[in-house]
């Protein structure tokens, strides 16, 4: 699910650069829904927001170790929740990387191609928007106690979150009658 995930979402990124950069010229813009989606094509050499302009091999070598870091927490992945986050922060990361690598203005120089504008907001493109909702998606699991092993922090007695605990209740539902619990209902 994490190289499916991971591999929707570079290619819509990589299809969407290609698609802006034929048809969008610096400068030009598509307003759309009356103007509250802006498609202007830009070049940022730095990190999100423009930060950092001017280090783009350093951004390049952050977004390398993101990519390794990922990779490795995905031998331990149990969880399709974080299978989906961690998929859409390979994707974004890869994205944004393969400009950061392979576009002018040189080799690991590269600027990265932003795209989508909203009112008050800077430019973006679909890699962004996937780092973005993978780290959206990521703080909701950790708050929620879900780990990337798919056990809850804080469950150590094999409680009702536990992977195939529902298989044990439905169990007991149906010894029972429907009470879940093993003694009989009162």
């Amino acid at each position: 699910m994490l190289v499916a995930v991971a591999a929707a979402a570079l290619a819509a990124d990589i299809v969407s650069k290609i698609v802006v950069v034929a048809s969008l010229t610096d400068g030009d813009t598509v307003r759309l829904l009356g103007g509250l989606l802006t498609l202007r094509q830009t070049r940022n050499s730095g990190a999100a927001f423009s930060i950092g302009t001017g280090y783009t091999f350093v951004f390049t070598i952050i977004a390398l170790g993101v990519v390794v870091a990922i990779v490795r927490t995905a031998r331990n992945l149990r969880s399709a929740p974080w299978a989906v986050c961690l998929g859409l922060l390979l994707g974004g990361a890869l994205g944004n990387l393969v400009d950061r690598v392979f576009r002018a203005p040189g080799l690991f120089k590269g600027h990265v191609v932003d795209w989508i504008e909203l009112p008050h907001w800077p430019v973006f493109n679909l890699a962004d928007s996937a780092i973005c909702c993978g780290g959206a998606l990521a703080v909701l699991l950790a708050a929620r106690g879900l780990q990337v092993d798919g056990t809850r922090v804080g469950d150590e007695t094999g409680g009702d979150d536990e992977p195939g605990a529902g298989a044990a209740t439905a169990e007991g539902d149906a010894r029972t009658g429907g009470s879940g619990d093993k003694e009989g209902s009162a």
